[in-house]
């Protein structure tokens, strides 16, 4: 993008469609003329399809044009710390709750959490006639938004989607389908969502995440027992199910192309361990009997069909032809030397079983039916909010069990070691130097996220979760500052309750009164830190006349942001937007004394940063003559200080 527009002189996240532009340039520039825009009949021709023909299968609906817009257009929004609402900040190690929209503030995670997300789990607006759908007009201007968050605008309910709407479904996907978009772009390559849905939108959930995932990265739609007896008080059916959905980011194959599996496996139970003996005392331990024929034809695998010699009779024992055995001769050879096969306890079985020790079995393969049994259910799930808010009143319609999330966990994430305990070969540390402490930070950490947070049951799951195996997983959660119908307790929105559940979790409460080692960070989705987002241009004047009366509103406005924040809203809100996750760590660099400037680093990417309205000569010349990644206030700089700075430093250099 041209560095002197009055787009790029804006406070914005990544503007996800000129993205797109730029790679699809790189890949095919024969699709672009000679003034950059791309020539839109020779792209259909390049796919394959005649430019007349207007006919193909397609999944569309009113509105989806303007809502994959909303979803690439980038925000001047920021995410402001706070730090009363926070607990245990320094513990926090990544853990953050976002009080906000949360299209926007999954825009603002988006430069700096990209690639790294490795479980999404969400449980959005089921669409019910009743539940609140979002809306995606969010402007920090916009009195109608912070009254949407309270369910009305103008006086008037807006929260509801009635089925005698007209677009009630469409509705309902302008509001998944750009956050969806951009979930994906936050997914690890082997990363995992899982979205909660009832039979009102399972059929058009299915086929916009085929659209944003790809349907060959479909992985299961899980059917999960949410109650454990019937209703009656409904009409011919009393539901018993919800559907979780799951997709992976991209499917990875062997060479022969085979599927690789994304997911983990389950522990066994006791109950499966049960079936594992030792009847002939192997000191290999427990065992049990698996068989030895398979499902192949002789004709099929002929390598597989030949005679074994009963070891009491000396008889050769033949499989039948339309069963052969399970391993090839050279195998069984084998299994016989290492005292893998069974003939029974006398040897009198007819034929063999191979003896399949517990201690070689991994797990167990998750099946697309859940049991209330292994993953909880809605009463489960109500009694656990009301354990840990029962002085609050509130109750929340659908929960989800605690049980259900750490299944989902268990299945996406793996117990990442602490980097007090046994440190795995994949693990990466760093070590920072912090007000003259030694703190060692740990790269690999599995990031989970939950975007329509609620009661905040994903942030319990994941603390508890990490406590049972000592796991190193971390959460974001992201919540609307919904209004509660009635103020309880103090608390008048569903984020503060978000908030209030994870801290009692934190610090102990009911059966688990032991405080845990952890914290997070609280952030809220605010206008941007800086007042030229404010700008109006002058549409009767040029681009370059408007861009002049830019700087100078910069030059006279920015400046009154001294003392107006905090230092470190202005520096979260530069990071953030510079690729820079919010679990930095500051080092002060006392070797330039005309300014003040501190290394900043996030384990992933490191850089100098001066936020003083001043570069002096001097810090120029200490940056020319050691190059490293800087940044800095573009109002801070004269011209030959900006020149100079871009022409050494070249791609490392930030002038915001």
């Amino acid at each position: 993008m041209n560095e002197n527009t009055l787009q790029s002189k804006m406070p914005n996240t990544p503007d996800g469609q000129q993205e797109r532009l730029q790679e699809l340039k790189r890949l095919f520039p024969d699709l672009f003329d000679g003034e950059g825009q791309l020539k839109l009949d020779d792209l259909k021709q390049l796919v394959g399809e005649a430019v007349h023909n207007k006919e193909r299968y397609d999944f569309t609906w009113s509105g989806k044009r303007n809502a994959k817009q909303a979803a690439y257009s980038p925000t001047t929004a920021a995410l402001t710390y706070g730090e009363t609402r926070s607990v245990n900040p320094d513990k926090a190690d990544g853990n953050l709750i976002i009080e906000g929209e949360n299209l926007e503030s999954l825009k603002c995670l988006l430069a700096a959490y990209r690639g790294a997300v490795k479980c999404i789990y969400i449980d959005p607006p089921y669409n019910t006639g009743k539940d609140f759908v979002y809306s995606d007009n969010y402007n920090e201007e916009r009195k109608a938004y912070w009254e949407q968050t309270g369910g009305v605008e103008a006086g008037i309910k807006v929260d509801t989607n009635p089925d005698s709407d007209g677009r009630y479904h469409s509705n309902w996907l302008n509001m998944i389908y750009p956050r969806l978009l951009l979930a994906r772009q936050l997914l690890k390559d082997d990363g995992v969502i899982f979205v909660s849905i009832d039979d009102n939108e399972v059929h058009n959930l299915r086929k916009v995440m085929d659209e944003v995932f790809g349907e060959e990265n479909f992985l299961a739609c899980v059917c999960w027992q949410k109650k454990y007896a019937p209703s009656n008080d409904t009409e011919d059916f009393s539901p018993m199910h919800d559907f979780i959905i799951v997709y992976c980011k991209e499917r990875k194959y062997t060479d022969s192309g085979k599927v690789i599996g994304i997911l983990r496996r389950l522990d066994r139970t006791e109950e499966q361990n049960k079936l594992y003996k030792n009847p002939d005392n192997d000191p290999r331990g427990l065992w049990r009997t698996d068989n030895y024929l398979c499902n192949k034809t002789a004709d099929q695998r002929p390598n597989l069909y030949y005679p074994i010699i009963h070891p009491k009779t000396g008889e050769e024992i033949w499989p039948n032809r339309n069963a052969v055995w399970r391993y090839s001769k050279e195998r069984h050879e084998l299994n016989a030397r290492e005292n893998r096969i069974w003939w029974g306890a006398t040897k009198d079985n007819a034929v063999p079983a191979y003896k399949r020790f517990l201690n070689d079995v991994s797990g167990v393969i998750t099946t697309t039916w859940w049991t209330h049994q292994d993953a909880g259910h809605n009463d489960e799930a109500k009694k656990e909010s009301r354990n840990l808010l029962c002085d609050i009143g509130v109750d929340f319609d659908t929960p989800k069990p605690v049980r259900l999330i750490k299944r989902i966990l268990k299945l996406a994430t793996s117990p990442s070691e602490k980097p007090d305990a046994v440190l795995g070969v994949n693990d990466v540390t760093a070590t920072y130097q912090v007000e003259g402490q030694v703190e060692t930070l740990l790269n690999e950490k599995e990031i989970v996220l939950d975007f329509f947070a609620g009661s905040g049951t994903t942030a319990q799951a994941v603390l508890e979760l990490n406590k049972e195996d000592n796991g190193n997983r971390q959460f974001i959660l992201v919540q609307l500052p919904e209004q509660i119908k009635a103020d309880s307790a103090g608390f008048k929105k569903i984020s503060d309750i978000t908030i209030e559940r994870v801290k009692r979790v934190v610090n102990g409460y009911g059966d688990n009164p032991e405080p845990l080692d952890a914290g997070f960070s609280v952030y809220q989705l605010t206008k941007s830190h800086f007042p030229r987002v404010d700008f109006k241009p002058d549409p009767e004047v040029s681009e370059a006349e408007n861009l002049q009366r830019l700087e100078a509103y910069i030059s006279e406005k920015e400046a009154q942001l001294i003392g107006l924040f905090e230092p470190h809203e202005i520096r979260d809100e530069v990071l953030l937007k510079n690729g820079f996750r919010l679990n930095y760590r500051l080092q002060a660099q006392p070797q330039f004394t005309a300014n003040s400037v501190s290394l900043a680093d996030d384990g992933e990417k490191s850089a100098l940063i001066c936020l003083d309205n001043t570069l002096s000569n001097k810090t120029v010349d200490q940056l020319l003559a050691n190059p490293q990644a800087f940044i800095c206030l573009e109002r801070a700089l004269n011209t030959d200080a900006k020149w100079n700075l871009r022409q050494h430093l070249k791609h490392l250099f930030v002038a915001f």
